[in-house]
């Protein structure tokens, strides 16, 4: 399904609520400005497979915007609005984008875009006014809201979020299927009981390739998306009772905040609409998944796979119970668990994780290495994106952590994940981040950085008793040499910490000391 049925079954229904501000934007609504943004498009000359991008918070315009793009075979990339400006034009130079569809709110970043070094020639603005942009409303209701002779299916063009270098465009083929025959790869969605009788709470943001793309789903599936403009613990669960919420998804660091709450705000809420809660974006600690289990019950599912839609796996809360801290089963593709040289590892022993395809069904664009770099060295079918984990005898997957953040020390692989799930669990730990740093004698050793609950600092006893923490709980190997803290923790809306950033100040840290 798509929009232009829903608008003539569900006109007044809501597509879309803005939890702030109780906006809606009904699937009617939603059909006829999708429809107008796409015929805007048309008359400007652009035409399937062309690209568009969007540069903007969560807001209810984004969804006509993204369904332009889907119901007229063109390519939207939507754009991380934390980025600076240079970010954002290497983004915009290198997906190709003819048009840029922006928040008044952006302007600063805008203004320091050197549109000329870029492919953009139509700009539009929307909640004010930016120098050199157009109105986006006024100028698509000088549009029908017909939809356009021909629909082919549009694809998004993301880019990853950049935790561990430049972002990657992960440009897929268009299928030149009709829109109107629906959207691909729904089995996840039917997997967990998603109908058009759904109520969806997005609490991220909309750049992220999960939150936008079950959010798009949902609208096609005729239900109705409660957004967030950003995620507040308490707000979410408010936002639960007041709309009646079935379906929601999460990122770890998201139970984190809300298992921290005082009780008396936990328990203020009725939940009880709630059919399925699924988390994904990032391992969850195995204790922090059980609390919410213990406190929500049987409805805390999850699932894994990456904006490169290669390979994907599921897990029931009743299959997690059975093998915890497993990502599931794969339900597309096969794995293939390898070592560094690509031999294929023993059950239960890590490695890089690659998924097996008949072909390749993505590239980075105008990145042929980086492509090239995630094949198999013996196999072009198999790809690996960088996560090392291993299977267990009854083919559930487990994560382990990501290949670039392993800690070698005395020649021991460490995986940072471990320790971070470990110290989490400590009652004044809101957030935790784990890498090696240089040590003249092992090579590396574990430090972690620390955020703390509002009210509680640091200093040396803390440092110590965290460090007592994470011995108590795993090898003592493995456990921090040192702790810092932090007020806050460069993590993205989307749940990702941007770990190479905060792990490069510590290593300009030694390179500056051997320096002096």
């Amino acid at each position: 399904m798509y929009p232009g049925h829903w608008a003539k079954k569900a006109p007044e229904k809501p597509a879309a609520i803005d939890a702030f501000s109780g906006e809606v934007l009904t699937h009617k609504s939603l059909n006829d400005s999708s429809n107008q943004i796409a015929q805007m498009l048309y008359a400007k000359g652009l035409r399937p497979d062309d690209r568009i991008a969007i540069l903007m918070e969560n807001r209810l315009i984004y969804y006509p915007i993204v369904w332009a793009a889907l119901r007229s075979g063109m390519h939207v990339t939507p754009i991380n609005y934390h980025l600076t400006a240079s970010e954002t034009g290497y983004i915009l130079k290198d997906c190709g984008a003819q048009a840029l569809f922006a928040s008044a709110s952006q302007a600063e970043t805008v203004q320091g875009i050197d549109f000329a070094d870029t492919s953009i020639r139509l700009r539009y603005v929307t909640g004010g006014e930016i120098a050199g942009f157009k109105s986006l409303e006024a100028a698509m209701h000088r549009h029908p809201a017909r939809p356009l002779a021909k629909e082919p299916r549009g694809e998004y063009f993301y880019y990853s979020s950049g935790t561990t270098g430049k972002p990657k465009g992960i440009l897929k083929r268009l299928s030149g299927k009709p829109v109107a025959d629906g959207l691909p790869n729904a089995d996840i969605f039917d997997a967990f009981g998603f109908t058009h009788r759904s109520t969806y709470l997005t609490p991220a943001p909309n750049y992220h390739a999960a939150p936008l793309g079950f959010t798009v789903r949902m609208q096609a599936y005729g239900g109705t998306t409660v957004m967030m403009r950003k995620f507040d613990a308490e707000e979410a669960l408010k936002a639960i009772e007041k709309y009646k919420v079935t379906h929601s998804q999460w990122v770890p660091t998201m139970f984190v905040r809300m298992l921290k709450l005082p009780e008396e705000l936990r328990t203020k809420y009725d939940l009880s609409s709630l059919k399925v809660a699924l988390h994904a974006a990032a391992p969850c600690p195995v204790e922090i998944k059980r609390k919410m289990i213990d406190w929500w019950g049987p409805i805390i599912d999850e699932y894994y796979a990456a904006s490169e839609a290669v390979g994907k796996t599921w897990i029931t809360t009743e299959e997690w119970l059975e093998h915890p801290g497993s990502v599931g089963q794969i339900k597309a593709g096969k794995v293939h668990i390898c070592d560094n040289d690509g031999n294929v590892q023993p059950q239960g022993t890590p490695g890089l994780i690659y998924f097996e395809e008949d072909e390749r069904s993505f590239r980075y664009h105008n990145d042929p290495e980086k492509t090239q770099a995630t094949a198999h060295p013996l196999h072009q079918n198999w790809t690996a994106l960088g996560d090392i984990g291993y299977m267990d005898n009854d083919g559930y997957l487990y994560l382990t952590d990501r290949a670039n953040f392993t800690i070698i020390s005395g020649g021991v692989n460490i995986y940072p994940r471990a320790v971070e799930d470990a110290l989490i669990t400590h009652p004044d730990v809101v957030d935790v981040a784990v890498f090696g740093v240089p040590n003249s004698e092992m090579g590396e050793e574990v430090k972690a950085v620390v955020q703390l609950r509002p009210g509680h600092s640091g200093g040396k006893l803390v440092e110590e008793e965290l460090i007592s923490y994470a011995k108590d709980r795993i090898a003592h190997y493995m456990a921090p040499r040192s702790v810092e803290f932090t007020t806050k923790m460069p993590r993205l809306e989307n749940g990702k910490l941007y770990k190479q950033k905060l792990k490069e100040q510590y290593w300009k840290r030694v390179d500056l000391r051997q320096q002096g």
